[in-house]
């Protein structure tokens, strides 16, 4: 019978697209499924958006958006990603959705029923100047065990340490770097200190279901220290009003914590996909999510970053446990990806890893899955991208070693036998063919426990010696020579049928290249039992390159800094300066200190002051001045100040006004009211000119 997979990676947060990292977790899950596929075994592949929490409530707000709809809209640019690398999930859904909802409270009801819910007041860090209370993602401060600074309020990315984040040392607000303050309010706790739960975790955690590093590291978060300090405690699972989440069935104004309703998105998804008719199409199958997840025989298996190990491998099965549903089979922990000897990804210094944008250049997707698979193992280790590196594998391996086993001896066979293989090949010929398909068990087992660098040295060898063999025959030299036709058709045979058993073992590994050898040869979609026998006398298409080596310029390109913001020049007064003027066009405005002689209120309008001036001239001069909002008319009498003094006289309907006087303001008066008439220094005179 085959196997019953249910496979999912972790769930990418909402408010964000997809970085390298994501990108390198779903390569690893989409080669292991397509390997299960081609065993002829029924993978489920899901995933979901994690929608939920205070980060996509306060990013949504910033931007003038619902958090539904800002989901959505990060949701709707994942696509380019996953086809780009060709990351083949059956199903993709989000933790808001209505089975998450059901599926969430469901299972809290579950573990409330088995009295392991409490409620207790506790105190919780509250943000004066948001008038909210503090995700814990929201708090930072120096971690209580190893003193990092700068660490999130829930767990330090140093040393692994999961806290309270009452436990920070110097907190502050992450959304306004205030001093968070404390305040009480009842929260709801999973008591994971409950024997039961301490019971079933100690043993489902060193069983045999984790990678040996990810065990021992959990027996370290089960440990006390000396003054009987901690331990695993009881985890809290809601949050205060305001919140984006699900609320707590019974519970007004109280949500469930994001990290309890995340892992639950991997069934909802699953549910999701079988209301979709997923499964029933691709499968026949025939039960209701319930009967498929209750079948003991179906496999839970799970693709996580080491950085979320804890939910994974406590919360998440004591969850299952104690709802009385499945636990996973397997939750595999993987490292994280680096640059360049080690060095952390950074857009701003051009070590970043773009997705998009290798893409964008034309970069092969499949060089990127081959290199990371040629990366990654069973282990927790982080992996290293580095440009040299990468190149060398692609360029020496892919197209090297694999890529021009094909392109040496399809020519002859399609110029020369009309692209008809042989069924006549002798011992050598067979000997190496044997040889590869005695790899196949190999191959296979790896696979299976993820050890993918180990996958492909034992390809990149098998490669080796079909070019051996190669080189050993020489077609090239076999063509120019009399009566030597029929041992040319045989040895292309053999290099076409190396050729075929090597693109069955990296299928998994470049699905795309895999497509085009089948269309080239003629043949159905190929699985690993198609090792098991040789194509015989068969008749191939033409060939057609299959890969290019990789460009230095484009690696260069990659990790090329993005160019420096484009910083506009500070508009002054919040305006561009006007156009230049000439010293001519200058001197034709006449600029005179007017002394206010008297200033009142104008009758009707509610912006101009009535102001009289004297400006020297042995009369006095009427100005109406828009600067009522912003002076007294008896603060303004027997000050001094300026005005053009040659503007043409304009009729308004309060009267004629005989010139202007100046005065500063912001262009965005919304934004920055106040207006200010000029002002000269003491001694100026009433008629002087301003030059």
């Amino acid at each position: 019978m085959p196997r019953q997979l249910f496979v999912t990676t972790a769930l990418p947060y909402a408010n964000g697209h997809f970085h390298i990292g994501h990108i390198m977790e779903y390569i690893q899950a989409d080669i292991w499924v397509r390997f299960q596929r081609m065993q002829g075994n029924q993978v489920h592949f899901v995933g979901a958006d994690d929608a939920h929490g205070a980060p996509i409530m306060i990013a949504a707000e910033k931007v003038g958006k619902t958090p539904q709809q800002f989901v959505a809209d990060i949701a709707a640019g994942r696509k380019p990603y996953l086809d780009g690398f060709h990351i083949s999930f059956d199903h993709w859904s989000s933790t808001d959705s209505p089975e998450n909802h059901e599926l969430a409270q469901s299972i809290y009801l579950a573990l409330k029923e088995q009295g392991l819910i409490d409620v207790r007041p506790i105190e919780q860090f509250f943000d004066p100047d948001k008038g909210m209370f503090l995700a814990d993602r929201f708090i930072k401060g120096e971690c209580p065990k190893c003193g990092a600074k700068d660490q999130y309020g829930d767990s330090c990315e140093v040393c692994g340490a999961v806290y309270a984040p009452t436990e920070l040392k110097n907190p502050y607000s992450a959304l306004s770097g205030a001093t968070p303050v404390l305040k009480t309010s009842d929260h709801y706790f999973f008591k994971l200190s409950d024997p039961r739960c301490l019971n079933f975790l100690q043993d489902w955690t060193q069983d045999g279901k984790l990678q040996p590093a990810v065990s021992k590291k959990i027996k370290e978060w089960f440990t006390k220290d000396e003054n009987g300090e901690g331990g695993l405690g009881d985890w809290d699972i809601s949050r205060d009003a305001p919140y984006f989440g699900i609320e707590i069935p019974g519970a007004p104004g109280k949500y469930f914590y994001v990290w309890l309703d995340a892992p639950i998105g991997y069934l909802a998804s699953l549910k999701s996909y079988f209301a979709a008719g997923g499964p029933q199409a691709k499968y026949g199958e025939t039960r209701s999510f319930d009967e498929f997840l209750a079948d003991p025989q179906v496999e839970q298996i799970h693709f996580i970053g080491k950085d979320i190990t804890y939910f994974h491998t406590l919360f998440w099965p004591a969850m299952l446990k104690f709802s009385g549903r499945k636990l996973p089979n397997q939750v595999n922990v993987h490292g994280f990806m680096t640059v360049n000897n080690g060095e952390k990804m950074s857009k701003s210094r051009g070590t970043g890893l773009d997705p998009l944008k290798y893409l964008s250049l034309g970069m092969n997707p499949e060089w990127l899955r081959y290199y990371i698979a040629a990366k990654l193992n069973a282990n927790v280790e982080d992996i290293d991208f580095n440009k040299d590196d990468f190149m060398a594998r692609v360029n020496s391996d892919l197209v090297g070693k694999f890529v021009n086993i094909a392109s040496r001896a399809a020519g002859f066979i399609a110029k020369r036998f009309e692209g008809k293989l042989t069924a006549a090949i002798g011992d050598e010929g067979k000997a190496l063919l044997a040889t590869l398909q005695a790899g196949r068990q190999t191959i296979v087992e790896q696979y299976e426990a993820r050890e993918l660098g180990k996958v492909l040295r034992e390809i990149m060898l098998l490669a080796d010696r079909v070019n051996e063999y190669v080189d050993a025959n020489k077609p090239w030299e076999l063509a120019k020579q009399e009566g030597m036709d029929a041992r040319l058709q045989e040895v292309c045979t053999v290099c076409i049928e190396a050729f075929r058993l090597l693109s069955i073992y990296l299928k998994p590994v470049l699905p795309a290249v895999a497509t085009h050898v089948e269309a080239f040869l003629k043949i159905e979609p190929m699985t690993f039992a198609d090792a098991d026998k040789l194509l015989g006398a068969h008749t191939i298409g033409v060939y057609q390159h299959l890969m290019q080596r990789v460009d230095v310029k484009m690696l260069d390109a990659l990790f090329e800094p993005p160019p420096a913001p484009v910083v506009e020049a500070p508009k002054p007064g919040g305006e561009d300066m006007a156009p230049t003027i000439t010293i001519d066009d200058f001197v034709k405005v006449d600029l005179r200190i007017a002394k206010i002689v008297n200033a009142e209120h104008v009758e009707g309008s509610t912006k101009l002051l009535r102001l009289t001036l004297d400006v020297g001239e042995g009369r006095h001069r009427n100005v109406f001045s828009g600067i009522k909002e912003a002076y007294k008319p008896e603060d303004l009498i027997g000050k001094l100040t300026v005005m053009v003094a040659n503007l043409a006289p304009r009729k308004m309907k309060f009267g004629v006004s005989e010139g202007m006087v100046l005065a500063a303001s912001h262009a965005d008066e919304k934004a920055q009211p106040g207006v200010y008439i000029l002002e000269p220094f003491p001694g100026a005179q009433p008629g002087m000119r301003i030059r």
